[in-house]
């Protein structure tokens, strides 16, 4: 059992969480949610059960209020502190960035990366593009994280991935493909994915937990208006995916 690391990015005790493997055995992984990051030892990233992307999905909606923190330009392993190596995998679903130890003792992937690399993200449409830029000011690239202005790029200019965000759809088909299912399966009816309303209702949620911590620091804020904001599309997508996963809960 190693002793409890500290989050590459920010250098803070990552928390504990432990998670069942696809094998049935117990699986502890480190998760900063502050860094939105988790620190996978070598191959644990291609262990998790169906179940157990359930309950990252219940952790990350827990903490979608979180204050975040930007990227650092150097990050370290949490094992033996030398500076992990930063480069792209390649799947179906698109490229994402990845943080690799040298030594080769794991992977420190941001909650998105992981996204891109299960098969839970899809392009955006054209459509989607042009009504979300109506309503946002920029979006955080789900590929490497930089803030995006979407009125004004057609992709990502820092690491030039296309526009993406989860679809809950697939979230749910990649679970019944990894779980292997031999019981029929119930098709039922998704909800409609309206992106621009996930993120506007995530935005005043995190702006009233924002105005609660600063009422507990004795200062103020002032509400920011709708189209100012940057929205955040990775934790946009885990709320309509926590909407879909506890629908289908419930038949």
């Amino acid at each position: 059992m190693h002793s409890q690391p500290s989050c590459p990015n920010c250098r803070q005790p990552m928390q504990a969480h432990r998670f069942t493997s696809n094998q049935g055995h117990s699986l502890e992984l480190d998760i900063c949610f502050a860094c939105q990051g988790l620190w996978f030892d070598r191959h644990e990233n291609l262990k998790l059960a169906p179940q157990s992307v359930v309950e990252l999905f219940r952790l990350l909606h827990e903490h979608r209020t979180d204050q975040h923190q930007p990227l650092a330009e150097r990050m370290a392993c949490p094992r033996c502190n030398t500076s992990l190596a930063k480069g792209f995998d390649v799947v179906r679903s698109g490229r994402y960035m990845i943080y690799r130890c040298a030594r080769l003792h794991g992977r420190f992937s941001t909650f998105s990366s992981f996204m891109v690399e299960k098969g839970f993200v899809r392009h955006m449409t054209r459509p989607e593009i042009d009504d979300l830029a109506k309503r946002v000011g920029a979006i955080y690239c789900t590929s490497c994280g930089a803030p995006v202005d979407i009125r004004k790029d057609h992709a990502c200019p820092y690491c030039r991935a296309a526009f993406s965000l989860i679809d809950p759809d697939a979230v749910v088909r990649a679970m019944e493909g990894y779980a292997k299912a031999s019981t029929e399966r119930t098709t039922l009816a998704t909800p409609s994915v309206d992106i621009g309303d996930a993120l506007v209702a995530l935005e005043r949620d995190r702006s009233r937990a924002e105005r609660e911590r600063q009422k507990r620091a004795f200062t103020s804020t002032s509400d920011a208006s709708d189209s100012s904001f940057t929205g955040d599309l990775l934790t946009a997508g885990v709320e309509l995916v926590w909407a879909l996963i506890n629908t289908r809960s419930h038949h």
